[in-house]
């Protein structure tokens, strides 16, 4: 096999600075680097035509997460996929406190996508989650394990 190892996570995003506060305040990761790239370079990679970005970088929880505000072109579009959608995705954080997790996701417009669902079957069984999703669309997954 030739991957070595996980390198990051990324998430295309409308506004670093406030997706940042969230995932430094609430999720607990650190904050390694904000700024911006050279865009010639970031068109190479990407193929986007006139791209310009802000790109964090957030350590923690044994992950790195990149947060890419593309600032050009213009004609860069909002999508929200659904769960059931091809080509969605989320990452999932263990919580201690579900409730607790969920009202502090909410301070920061990060919302529940329905109430806790505690599952009855399955290797998780009794496991406790929620999705949530943030103003971008950016959808998380909380699960809180049961005590004891």
């Amino acid at each position: 096999m030739v991957v070595v190892d996980t390198n990051h996570t990324s998430f295309t995003v409308s506004d670093v600075e406030r997706c940042v506060a969230f995932f430094r305040d609430v999720i607990g990761l650190e904050l390694v680097s904000m700024e911006p790239r050279d865009p010639d370079v970031i068109e190479a990679i990407t193929g986007v035509e006139g791209a310009e970005v802000m790109v964090a970088y957030l350590r923690g929880h044994g992950h790195t997460i990149e947060m890419i505000e593309y600032r050009a072109p213009e004609d860069r579009v909002h999508i929200r996929p659904r769960p059931c959608d091809v080509g969605f995705a989320h990452v999932a954080y263990d919580v201690s406190d579900l409730d607790a997790a969920l009202a502090a996701a909410a301070a920061d417009d990060v919302y529940a996508l329905g109430p806790p669902v505690t599952l009855q079957q399955g290797p998780n069984r009794g496991l406790r989650i929620a999705y949530l999703r943030d103003p971008d669309g950016i959808t998380l997954e909380f699960i809180e394990k049961p005590s004891g």
